[in-house]
């Protein structure tokens, strides 16, 4: 069992951990990817739900609102953030 929990279950516990730090973090002009793989930038931000600009045609620009539990990872931060 000892060998089970440093093997599998301990590296799973540390990624869901930084995966949800990842979650709380993502904020309005982060570039991310959702579990989809639709890229897109975020242009509004709520509790549960995130805005992400996905395409800008003739002008017109689409957006789509996802629930942030599904974003996959962030590709690149708002300019101006530190850390």
């Amino acid at each position: 069992f000892l060998i089970f929990y440093f093997l599998l279950i301990r590296p799973q516990q540390r990624k869901q951990k930084e995966h949800e730090k990842l979650l709380k973090a993502v904020g309005k002009g982060d570039r991310v990817v959702t579990t989809g793989g639709i890229h897109g930038l975020v242009t509004g931000v709520s509790e549960d739900v995130l805005t992400l600009e996905i395409a800008n045609l003739k002008g017109d620009r689409v957006r789509i609102k996802v629930d942030r539990g599904r974003i996959d990872r962030r590709i690149e931060k708002a300019k101006g953030e530190d850390s």
